[in-house]
């Protein structure tokens, strides 16, 4: 009788590639509660707490991390609007070049990072448009809309068309429809995407850097920082909010999106 369970090797394989993926992300918590702000000397001197204190005081770290909250919100937005649309229309309809399309559409993130910034920065200087607020959002734009199209294409896909037609012959016009009938069936989609593109927006670092011109989100704020380190510490411990803010949505997303492998809108 064979038993069911995962032999041990592979579980020590899972086991070792998990520690080694995020021991290093524990390190960065620890150093964020050293003494030293020279050296990263293991074990650390020792513990304390003055470091949050010291980065609660920072100015220059309240700067970047509003910059990047207001560029992910708002390129979040653009994401759902955007993606929902071109979801919708190539889920809900057959036309010459559909799959073109939706290739075009996923391609920002699977091209290399670097490649879409230099894109973005030369088409930028070629419009004459100043590098600002703005840039650094279409910038962002360009791969949180994928995000939100992968989920919302593949919830509609899940969507039975019937109800659609239903809801029509019933008498709701188009809005009532999408209001009462498609939304609730794709929310959940939506909201999990969105929580992506927040993470992605907010942790993003290579397109930012040929998009912000001299402005500073908060991993530019970080990777200077490393360059000409002051305060050891204080990056570590804004390294450890970068992380904690990112993982929260990611985590609500997982949630959000699991166990949705029957069509939506039948026993949801």
């Amino acid at each position: 009788m064979h038993s069911s369970g995962a032999p041990f090797w592979l579980k020590a394989a899972a086991i070792g590639g998990l520690m080694f993926m995020h021991i290093p992300i524990l390190l960065i918590f620890v150093y964020a509660f050293t003494t030293e702000d020279r050296s990263y000397q293991w074990p650390p001197p020792g513990l304390t707490l003055d470091w949050f204190a010291v980065t609660w005081n920072r100015s220059d770290v309240w700067a970047a991390l509003g910059l990047s909250l207001r560029v992910a919100a708002i390129s979040t937005v653009i994401a759902l609007i955007l993606g929902t649309l071109c979801a919708a229309a190539v889920s809900r309809t057959k036309f010459f070049g559909r799959e073109t399309i939706s290739l075009l559409v996923i391609l920002p993130i699977a091209l290399p990072g670097i490649i879409t910034g230099i894109s973005l920065r030369s088409a930028f200087n070629l419009a004459d448009i100043p590098f600002s607020f703005w840039t650094i959002v279409l910038g962002h734009a360009t791969f949180c809309v994928v995000v939100v199209y992968n989920n919302a294409v593949a919830r509609f896909r899940r969507t039975s068309g019937s109800l659609v037609e239903a809801s029509m012959d019933l008498g709701a016009n188009s809005f009532q429809t999408f209001r009462y009938v498609i939304l609730p069936n794709i929310s959940t989609a939506l909201l999990a995407g969105g929580m992506l593109a927040f993470a992605l927006s907010f942790d993003e670092v290579i397109v930012t850097t040929f998009t912000a011109g001299q402005q500073q989100t908060l991993p530019i704020w970080m990777l200077e920082e490393l360059v000409r380190p002051r305060q050891r510490p204080v990056t570590n411990v804004v390294a450890m909010v970068v992380v904690l803010v990112t993982f929260l949505p990611i985590l609500g997303a997982y949630y959000l999106t699991r166990g949705t492998d029957t069509v939506a809108g039948q026993g949801k």
